[in-house]
């Protein structure tokens, strides 16, 4: 038996064409398009890049690459990535032919996919010039590489006898990699040696750790400005450490921090119940907490006054901050909690640090 004809007038129906395509063929469906993601996968803060041009903030979601105008609160997306880092970005994968992918983020396009590692990627960074890329393998590639990326050229690599974290650029022509009991310094030859066609030993020498020999350090940046010529890393204890320029262990404070990020003049140290404490490059005093965001509960409560520093319940608790990234003016910058989600802060002396 044949269907029954449609009613006239159902709502549920699509209207129907007055001029059907040509052929018969029926029209072109609409196409999805993302529109906003919500969470962000980062696990560390190698998984989030600031530009420090535009301001823009970029990390990962699942398979897309967030890229977030804090001002405007408004995302595109990048299809395909686990990492990303500083721009023009570069994401690294696991997997199946693993790959540092070079994106073009206004046309959303790759620009180029870089094979040097067998296992996975662990974290990459962008030298200050934007010329030189350095990208560390997964524990089983055990391999530091720097790549000259725009001419597609692996300039310099060497091995690692470690599990390394986190990886930060110094302007000052060298990088430094951290990880399980594990803080070395690596140089780029200044004199030349890195623009032959071949790939050369990349020098490394590791941090004098002292006491510190058994820690597990998890995050580190270099310093810029002032203290260009000091390194600070976050050891998975909670211990905020200082190297001078002769990769000395020079200062260590225990915050009970488990990331930083840092500005010219502040370190900005991720803690546990959602604080954020900021402390003085110089001498890595402390100077304040920026304010918690919305506890777990999802409930929010209200002052009597205005006041980015709301008294809550003493029953009330935070996710902890496990990723950081600032601006390099260091005025503002994003969060990331253990529960997935990111909070941006402006740390403006006009407005006082704000949420």
């Amino acid at each position: 038996m044949p269907p029954p004809p449609p009613i006239s007038g159902d709502p549920h129906l699509p209207p129907a064409s007055s001029s059907p395509m040509p052929g018969g063929s029926p029209p072109p469906l609409p196409q999805v398009t993302l529109e906003k993601v919500l969470g962000i996968t980062a696990q560390t803060s190698s998984g989030l890049a600031c530009d420090p041009a535009t301001g823009l903030l970029a990390y990962p979601a699942g398979c897309v690459v967030v890229i977030l105008n804090p001002r405007e609160n408004t995302q595109r997306h990048i299809l395909n990535t686990s990492r990303y880092s500083q721009t023009p970005p570069g994401t690294p994968q696991n997997g199946h032919r693993p790959a540092v992918r070079v994106w073009d983020v206004e046309e959303r396009a790759q620009v180029l996919a870089l094979h040097g590692h067998k296992h996975g990627v662990a974290c990459v960074a962008f030298s200050p010039s934007a010329k030189y890329l350095v990208s560390v393998g997964y524990p089983h590639d055990m391999v530091v590489n720097v790549w000259d990326w725009k001419k597609d050229s692996l300039v310099a690599s060497n091995k690692v006898s470690c599990k390394v974290t986190a990886v930060s650029f110094s302007e000052d022509s060298y990088f430094v990699t951290v990880g399980h009991r594990h803080v070395k310094f690596w140089f780029l030859d200044s004199s030349g040696e890195l623009k032959i066609n071949e790939t050369v030993p990349l020098v490394g020498h590791s941090g004098v750790l002292g006491e510190l020999h058994d820690n597990v350090f998890c995050g580190v940046a270099c310093g810029r400005g002032q203290m260009l010529g000091s390194t600070f890393c976050i050891s998975s204890s909670g211990l905020l450490c200082q190297f001078n320029e002769k990769r000395v262990l020079e200062k260590c404070i225990v915050p009970l921090a488990n990331c930083l990020c840092l500005g010219e003049e502040l370190i900005f140290c991720g803690c546990a119940n959602g604080t954020v404490r900021i402390f003085q490059a110089c001498d890595m005093c402390y100077l304040a907490d920026l304010p918690k965001p919305h506890p777990l509960s999802g409930r929010t409560w209200s002052t009597p006054t205005p006041s980015p520093w709301p008294t809550m319940p003493a029953t009330a608790g935070w996710p902890a901050s496990t990723r950081t990234i600032v601006s390099t003016s260091g005025t503002s910058g994003t969060c990331g909690t253990s529960g997935r989600c990111g909070r941006n802060f402006s740390t403006a002396p006009s407005s006082g640090p704000s949420r």
